[in-house]
């Protein structure tokens, strides 16, 4: 566990760097209609971390001489009330259940918070990470992370770090906040939120660019566990795929695990033996990125800006990514925390329109000064200026058009893919007995066109492939 006593970090329990590494407003809007719509939500300023204390004291001072037959001073008595302001710490514990080195998801969250402690002097953190690759019990590093470190928020970067440690735990510590990533149980408590940040907004807009660039209209994902949260993910991307080029065809393959170099690696060669062109990965190593630099294949990133956060590959094989900017969500979890707001929202679903205030000489995307939620990054540029320059002369006028008038409707609240789309089953999937979904029939429209699905359904009941996408055994 580490301890942010100074202005470095010590980790406990870290291994060696691995080998490889609130809900949207959305409106009846017509597509392209982007007039009248309501700018970013707030949330640009930050939370004062103070505790108002008044403190009364008596003060006694001479009051003016008066002449009379015997000269009398009289004294006067003043109350004078001081508001003194004390600093409220708040420390955000993380039980990271994945390695920071090497890793697009736990790494950025750790870059999430050191951000935060920049911009927020009241704010500090503590982590302890590989919590479950190395089995460690989440419960012992949670109350670790309480007791040592005085954190007042634990979380946990993924659903088996959280789920059901914190629903166990949860009521010993009633004025702590526990927080959970969701992959597909959606389950809480008063104090145990579920979060997560509308990354598909992005993935759609990378389908766009995705469909646009490839030449053998195969596209791939190497994706992690079968669980609502890749559902959801490749749901946006497929969408976006086809509505820039309907000839194309996505693949996908599972490798089962969030984290697994190897089977990544090897899952990715199989895709590229399919004549995929373009390839992108909802697991959290390098790999993928590196098979595709190896094949002279297109790359989608994903999570975090692998070339300019991390220097993993160049534009030349990342065509696009999307930066998932974590401290957006920390930083609505923080407000809600010192508001002192003791039955907080239990589903927070961070859209692309939240976002935190930047100063203009930030060092993190200067002469930016708002970080949204979400948002395409790459190489440290962001919007249409992410799309790799070898890949932009790829990308038909109307494809760019469409990237951009999208971008600015999700930025702003007033558009969002599974708004417009009708969402129609492969019948590939998974049942979730606990709600009694089973997986739609093939062919069944589970959502028309023109309605915004529910956060909670979008979360935890997104339990089905679309129709469409190809799934490799």
């Amino acid at each position: 566990m580490n301890s942010e006593k100074t202005s470095t970090s010590r980790k406990i329990s870290r291994r060696e760097a691995l080998s490889t590494a609130g809900k949207v407003a959305v409106g009846v809007v017509a597509a392209g209609v982007i007039a009248g719509a309501a700018g970013y939500y707030a949330g640009s300023a930050a939370a004062p971390g103070v505790q108002r204390v008044t403190e009364t004291k008596t003060v006694t001072a001479p009051a003016a001489t008066v002449t009379v037959p015997t000269t009398v001073t009289q004294v006067k008595t003043v109350t004078e009330t001081k508001v003194a302001e004390i600093p409220r710490k708040v420390v955000l514990g993380m039980v990271l259940a994945g390695y920071i080195e090497g890793s697009t998801w736990d790494g950025r969250q750790k870059k999430a918070v050191d951000r935060l402690k920049t911009l927020y002097p009241w704010f500090d953190y503590a982590y302890d990470e590989g919590v479950v690759l190395k089995g460690k019990d989440p419960i012992s590093s949670a109350r670790d992370l309480i007791a040592i470190n005085k954190a007042n928020i634990i979380f946990g970067s993924w659903e088996p770090a959280a789920i059901p440690s914190f629903h166990a735990i949860a009521d010993e510590y009633p004025d702590v906040y526990f927080l959970g990533i969701i992959g597909s149980d959606i389950s809480s408590r008063r104090n145990f939120l579920r979060v997560f940040v509308r990354q598909y907004q992005a993935m759609y807009l990378e389908g766009l660019i995705a469909g646009a660039i490839t030449r053998t209209n195969k596209i791939g994902i190497a994706v992690g566990p079968a669980c609502v949260q890749n559902w959801r993910r490749m749901a946006a991307f497929y969408l976006g795929i086809k509505d820039a080029n309907p000839d194309a065809t996505l693949y996908v393959k599972y490798v089962g695990e969030w984290y697994a170099p190897p089977v990544e690696r090897e899952v990715s060669l199989a895709l590229i033996d399919l004549g995929v062109d373009v390839l992108t990965n909802y697991t959290d190593s390098v790999e993928p990125v590196k098979v595709c630099e190896e094949k002279g294949i297109w790359y989608i990133g994903k999570d975090s800006d692998v070339v300019g956060l991390y220097g993993w590959s160049t534009t030349d094989t990342v065509a696009v990514s999307f930066d998932t900017r974590w401290e957006v969500m920390f930083d609505v979890i923080l407000k809600e925390y010192l508001s002192g707001n003791a039955y907080p929202d239990r589903l927070i679903f961070v859209p692309m329109s939240r976002h935190i205030s930047l100063p203009p000489d930030n060092p993190w995307v200067p002469g930016q000064t708002i970080l949204p939620a979400v948002d395409l990054q790459n190489d440290n540029k962001v919007g249409l200026d992410a799309i790799s320059p070898k890949a932009r002369p790829l990308i038909p006028d109307r494809i760019m058009n469409l990237v951009k008038a999208r971008r600015e409707q999700m930025l702003m609240g007033v558009w969002d893919p599974f708004f417009e789309h009708e969402l129609v089953s492969s019948g590939e999937g998974l049942p979730i007995p606990e709600l009694g979904l089973d997986v739609p029939p093939k062919g069944t429209v589970v959502k028309p066109a023109g309605v915004m699905p529910s956060d909670d359904w979008l979360l935890g009941k997104l339990n089905f492939q679309l129709d469409g996408i190809v799934l490799v055994k």
